[in-house]
């Protein structure tokens, strides 16, 4: 192959050389001087003249028809090589045209329908090779070792109960070497035709079935008219049972009835003031003053029901002169389950409701419940006051403590509670000393809720209770028996069992009394 360069040769002289096409691997040699010829240590010699004017001259002139014939066989090989890599280089994109010849081929062979060859099994375990089309009824599962899916025929009896819900016609013969993709989709709209007819079937056996059971609300409509049911609404039903509880004429059954009745509608608050609208709680309100226990009793029950988290209603109870009629029961010789309802009437309109607490302490309410805590047989009664106590401080504590970080109380509202001086009245009627003996009740229950009692009483109550020995000594009984308790809780995987929490309890009071 020619080649055509220059050299730097010597002290900056241009040399230019041309390279004969079986010149040998060697190096050129220079002597000193410029005007004598550089040899090439092989058997050939290439001459080379320095680049004065007359010889340069000269030899681009010699070498002009060589540059021609070598730029010309260049551009040819060039192009030819061009051609040849891709005949489409310059007009077409190979990758695009490739894509499209692919997409074609594969929808030219989704076209054609598919000649899959049947796979005959029996009944043991044959590998499935791909492409290959399974008789129905067969048995396939997947290796998880080999990866290979297998098939057999499945048991007769097995058999026979698949096929009883098929329905009877053509069915594809197996036994033939061939079957193409329409054959499938042909015998699989018959079987979606089968199965169709078979739930419109079973619909119509269920709605017959309907029918027997049950009747249309038509007819239920017709026969409640010939009856002449009247559908009435939870007012119209108050209403009725009102008239019915203030009539003269209604027997006591009748009267405790109604009562009974009113109770379960006057638990939602609508209700409840539905029944205020009317003049309904009055009427309710005055059955108090009956002569009657079960009257008083029931009548109790309701107004306990209705003032429950109902401030409309309590507002309406205070005026009517429910609180004082309560304490007269309370106070008065009764029957246990009559003094019950009227506490828990009682219950239900202090709560939340500062007024009503006042006015509680004017009338002398602490003094009542006192005398009933210490009034023998009354020991259920007692635990329930003592709730009751707790839950009046704790809620005036709390709504003090939230007026002060949130301001979300109306003033009116919190200084109501101010006003309410429940714990100074507590310690000079002597609950320190009545709450600490009921410490000796046997029932747990009643133990937790006097305990939840002496620790909202102990800031006011401290002195009481540090000279009080028999307060002492129940608070250590409680201490070992408790311990045992919670060890056993412990020993059952309870860590944080509920005599656990009363041993605390205990453990933290006997801590503030040291």
């Amino acid at each position: 192959m020619f080649s055509l360069g220059s050299s730097q040769c010597l002290e900056g002289w241009k040399w230019v050389f041309v390279l004969l096409p079986t010149v040998s691997p060697g190096r050129l040699r220079c002597r000193r001087d410029p005007w004598y010829q550089c040899h090439m240590l092989s058997d050939q010699v290439l001459d080379v003249w320095p680049l004065t004017m007359p010889h340069q001259g000269l030899l681009l002139f010699r070498m002009a028809p060589l540059c021609v014939l070598l730029s010309m066989l260049m551009v040819s090989c060039f192009n030819f090589c061009l051609c040849h890599k891709n005949s489409e280089f310059a007009l077409t994109n190979p990758e695009k045209s490739s894509t499209k010849e692919t997409e074609r081929k594969e929808t030219e062979e989704e076209l054609e329908p598919k000649i899959l060859e049947v796979f005959h099994p029996t009944h043991e375990w044959q590998a499935l090779r791909p492409g290959q089309a399974v008789p129905a009824g067969s048995h396939v599962r997947l290796n998880l070792q080999t990866g290979a899916r297998e098939v057999k025929l499945h048991d007769e009896d097995k058999f026979q109960t698949n096929l009883k819900g098929l329905k009877k016609g053509k069915r594809l013969d197996i036994n033939t070497n061939t079957y193409t993709s329409q054959d499938l989709k042909n015998a699989l709209a018959k079987f979606k035709e089968g199965a169709e007819m078979e739930n419109s079937k079973e619909d119509q056996e269920r709605q017959a079935k309907v029918k027997r059971l049950f009747r249309p609300i038509e007819e239920l409509k017709k026969d409640f008219e010939e009856l002449n049911v009247v559908i009435e609404t939870d007012m119209q039903i108050m209403v009725r049972l009102i008239n019915k509880f203030n009539s003269s004429s209604s027997s006591l059954e009748e009267k405790i009835a109604a009562l009974f009745d009113l109770e379960y509608y006057v638990h939602q608050m609508d209700n409840a003031q539905d029944l205020l609208s009317f003049g309904g709680l009055q009427v309710v309100i005055n059955g108090l003053n009956s002569t009657e226990p079960l009257v008083k009793e029931y009548a109790a029950f309701v107004l306990g029901a209705a003032f429950s988290s109902n401030p409309k209603v309590q507002v309406e109870a205070i005026e009517g002169g429910a609180l004082q009629k309560l304490l007269v029961i309370l106070a008065t010789e009764q029957p246990l389950t009559t003094k019950k309802k009227a506490l828990f009437a009682l219950c239900s309109l202090l709560r939340h409701f500062p007024y009503a607490q006042q006015q509680f302490l004017k009338l002398g309410g602490l003094q009542v419940l006192r005398s009933l805590v210490q009034e023998k047989g009354m020991e259920v009664l007692a635990v329930r006051v003592v709730t009751l106590l707790y839950d009046l401080v704790t809620e005036k504590m709390f709504a003090e403590e939230d007026a002060e970080l949130t301001w979300d109380m109306s003033p009116k509202r919190l200084q109501q509670y101010r006003q309410v001086h429940l714990l100074p009245s507590l310690q000079e009627q002597g609950w320190c000393e009545i709450t600490a003996h009921l410490l000796a009740l046997p029932e747990h229950d009643a133990r937790e809720k006097v305990l939840q009692t002496l620790g909202a009483l102990l800031a006011t109550c401290r002195d009481r209770f540090h000279q009080d020995t028999q307060l002492h000594r129940t608070l250590g009984t409680l201490q070992a028996e408790y311990q045992a308790l919670a060890a056993l809780e412990l020993q059952e995987g309870e860590d944080e069992g509920y005599f656990r929490e009363l041993l605390d309890s205990i453990d933290s009071l006997l801590t503030e009394l040291r």
